[in-house]
């Protein structure tokens, strides 16, 4: 009665039930849950803006549902927002941490206009004694913001295109420690893609600007490809490291006789790392990407892309696309202060950031003169072990970009 009384009043006030855990089925509660549950219910405003998006309006209610040691294990968050290109939209988000080494979440959404999205993820690593780790992800969404503006790095604001990118498929990874630090990671991958017209009136359709044989993939494209890569990982944490180094090389086969549109091959480089002072109140974070992709006939959103809200912070998605791409991100996540509300400690960050990268043909062609230079702000709310609620404010070229979401950058 008292989690009924919550959902009505979620939208006017905050509230914290105890409800027998009989009455909470898996995997909304499970076996590191307490009897009965700790359930705070948060209702939040949303005003969200993206470049590509634009701005967004609305609101939720975030209902966390803590285990025994009193740490939230569950998130399930429903939302309705408006937004003037997509109309209104119905989303239902979950995150599940039964235990340490297992982690699911899943989206539903559907707008009035064009948009919705289907998401599924997993992560285990409870097999071999927590030396085989298993990640799923299958999807199906379609998203009217989607921009193309050219390639290459010198790709011009006014050669900007609007389409609906409709994506469905899976992507699925066992990856076995070899000692204290290493990983083998294999992989596969497979995404259909439909390009449709998009919900920006305001801009031409991609395909009355270009065509099939000036950017391939602009009609569709399947991509079939299997991946193999090597971790070295002394992070101490998956989700919110403090500590620690990380490097990853990977390469990943495309081919046609698998169900591929096309033959090609991506190759990637990437490292991070993260310096703590004074009790990890300050930690220095950064990260060292490059990527290349090599064939011909690339669909144009198979290549490397830079852009939004995990790379060049400045830009809107896939703003910069060619065949290769060299990136650097640093940031200084500095702990504000500790705030317990509604019965839910979180640490408030700041984070000033520098975003640079580059989109080129190859390495050979590596030019300083192309390199974009984003600095900007963030500010996040990290509960842990598991949930960080972050907004990052970036500048470049094109103007200043708002990102809000879950989850570090990297």
């Amino acid at each position: 009665m008292r989690i009924t009384l919550c959902v009505l009043l979620a939208g006017l006030s905050a509230c914290t039930s105890m409800v027998p855990r009989k009455d909470i089925p898996y995997p909304l509660s499970n076996r590191e849950s307490g009897d009965p549950v700790k359930v705070v219910s948060i209702p939040l405003p949303i005003i969200a803006s993206s470049p590509n998006e634009g701005v967004t309006s609305g609101a939720l209610t975030a209902f966390l549902i803590h285990d025994k040691q009193d740490e939230i294990n569950t998130l399930l968050a429903p939302q309705v927002n408006y937004n003037p290109n997509f109309g209104t939209t119905a989303t239902l988000y979950g995150a599940f941490y039964p235990t340490p080494e297992l982690f699911w979440e899943f989206n539903l959404s559907k707008s009035t206009k064009v948009n919705d999205d289907v998401e599924v993820r997993f992560r285990d690593t409870t097999f071999f004694n927590n030396k085989l780790e298993l990640n799923g992800f299958a999807f199906y969404s379609t998203d009217g913001s989607a921009r193309f503006f050219g390639f290459q790095s010198s790709s011009p604001k006014e050669g900007e295109t609007n389409y609906a990118d409709q994506e469905f498929g899976f992507n699925v990874s066992a990856g076995y420690k070899i000692g204290k630090f290493y990983q083998l990671v294999f992989g596969e991958r497979l995404k259909g893609v439909n390009v449709m017209r998009g919900a920006i009136p305001s801009l031409p359709f991609i395909r009355d600007r270009y065509t099939p044989n000036d950017v391939p993939g602009i009609d569709g494209f399947t991509a079939h490809a299997q991946r193999l890569a090597f971790v070295y990982s002394t992070l101490n944490s998956p989700h919110m490291p403090t500590f620690g180094g990380y490097a990853k090389v990977s390469v990943e086969n495309s081919l046609k006789v698998l169900g591929s549109t096309a033959d090609y091959r991506h190759y990637e480089v990437e490292t991070k790392g993260f310096v703590p002072l004074d009790d990890a109140r300050y930690v220095t974070a950064f990260r060292l990407a490059y990527n290349q992709t090599l064939g011909s006939s690339v669909p144009f959103l198979e290549r490397s892309i830079l852009g939004g809200e995990t790379t060049l912070r400045g830009y809107g998605r896939n703003r910069f696309i060619d065949n290769s791409y060299f990136l650097l991100n640093l940031e200084e996540r500095i702990r504000l202060f500790r705030w317990e509300v509604f019965g839910v400690t979180a640490d408030w960050e700041m984070a000033p950031f520098v975003d640079l990268g580059s989109v080129m043909k190859s390495l050979a062609e590596f030019k300083s003169g192309s390199f974009e230079f984003n600095p900007g702000l963030g500010v996040r709310a990290v509960v842990r072990p598991n949930l960080i609620g972050r907004v990052d404010v970036g500048w470049g070229n094109d103007g200043p970009a708002v990102f809000v979401g879950l989850g570090y950058p990297f």
